[in-house]
């Protein structure tokens, strides 16, 4: 294929995954981490791209499948080509030198003929270990020394595996499969909703609830455990400048139980409050939970607005990174769970499970018809829901 009709008919796929999708070229250049200027040279086929990683992510970002993006690479493939200078052809190599004539043949002369080793002299028999014991029958002492030499060979063993597991934690820990991540995560587990209040499930009567802040310690110190709703903050971004293409949200539930058979205590009465872009609901009761996106709503204008929900993929690096709020939640069972972010990033993909601020599973469990308790604040002690006011 003739170099321009390479790049143009690279320029020509890129043009209609971008017609497809139908935003702007600063639009599709901030998912990209590209400049709009440069997304249009790519389309125009002024510009081909150092690397295909940057036209997968926007085939990704545009909804293209797996025969489109091999038909796009291709395409790259021989448009990338036309960017390098032809190889030049090697050079002839020399003639081989002559080979000198042959002189005069030489007779060797046979080597002599070694002399026969000495026949070895027979080793003196030498009196068994276990013989020169004194004090034991030698059956003793035979089944006494073998019981040695196997703890020696189990000491060996154990001081092989704790000096591997010292000298190399990294490799103990490490999944060889498990491509290094491109992206970091920070995670908080322990908030209340809108910042306002939260229930907990706890075996014996705690002391007063915490401020927001001392949430965390709180619980812990209780064995206090999230009834009904756990809400989770992650956020993440990228470690370098390339962008990392988040594919999927998934959740992975470990361990199912029956509700957990504790009274319930409410932080404080609620309140309301706006709700932030990328947020996520998972019903835990289900056989299969699935990350679901919801629509949020930004109230820092007067009147509000709504922002439509935002699904997979899309991307963040270390200048823009993204925040994902999931609300989780459970009636019928006491469950523990992670959540499994897929990323890809030029030409490499892999999974990163989320834990707790630990590295501990998640856990929520089911509150419905537990006693409810509130915080009488004028009383200092905690009272049932119908005195509060809040039964029903």
């Amino acid at each position: 294929m003739p170099k321009d009709a390479a790049v143009e008919e690279f320029a020509r796929l890129v043009r209609a995954l971008k017609a497809r999708d139908g935003r702007s070229y600063e639009a599709l250049g901030r998912r990209l981490s590209v400049s709009a200027s440069t997304l249009h040279r790519y389309c125009s086929g002024a510009t081909v791209p150092e690397e295909f990683a940057v036209v997968d992510r926007l085939a990704l970002l545009c909804g293209a499948d797996g025969e489109e993006r091999r038909a796009l690479e291709v395409a790259w493939s021989r448009a990338d080509r036309t960017r390098r200078p032809p190889t030049p052809e090697p050079d002839a190599a020399p003639e081989p030198d002559e080979e000198p004539e042959p002189g005069p043949e030489r007779t060797a002369k046979p080597a002599p003929e070694p002399e026969p080793a000495p026949a070895p002299e027979p080793a003196p028999e030498l009196e068994p270990v276990h013989a020169r014991v004194p004090g034991l029958p030698s059956e003793r002492r035979r089944r006494r020394w073998g019981w040695v030499g196997v703890v020696g060979v189990a000491l060996a063993l154990v001081g092989t595996v704790t000096l591997g597991a010292v000298l190399l934690p990294g490799k103990t820990r490490e999944r060889a499969a498990e491509p290094p991540a491109p992206l970091t995560w920070t995670v908080a587990s322990h908030l209340w909703k809108n910042g306002c209040g939260h229930t907990y499930l706890v075996e014996r009567t705690p002391p007063p609830p915490p401020e927001a802040a001392d949430a965390r310690s709180w619980a812990a110190a209780q064995g206090a455990v999230d009834g009904g709703e756990t809400l989770v903050r992650v956020s993440v971004q990228g470690k370098g400048a390339a962008a990392v293409v988040l594919q999927a949200l998934h959740v992975r539930v470990v361990e199912r139980g029956a509700p957990l058979p504790w009274a319930a205590y409410r932080t404080d009465d609620g309140c309301g409050g706006a709700v932030t872009p990328r947020r996520f609901e998972v019903d835990l009761d289900r056989p299969r939970p699935v990350a679901r996106a919801l629509d949020g709503y930004d109230a820092t204008g007067e009147e509000g607005r709504k922002l439509p929900a935002v699904s997979f993929p899309y991307a963040v690096s270390a200048a823009e990174p993204e925040e994902l709020l999931v609300s989780a939640g459970a009636a019928g069972c006491d469950c523990r769970w992670y959540l499994e972010l897929e990323w890809s990033s030029e030409g490499r993909r892999g999974t990163v499970r989320i834990g707790d601020e630990d590295g501990a599973p998640f856990r929520t469990s089911g509150a419905k018809g537990r006693p409810l308790h509130a915080y009488d604040s004028v009383e200092r002690a905690w009272i049932t829901a119908e005195e509060s006011g809040q039964g029903g």
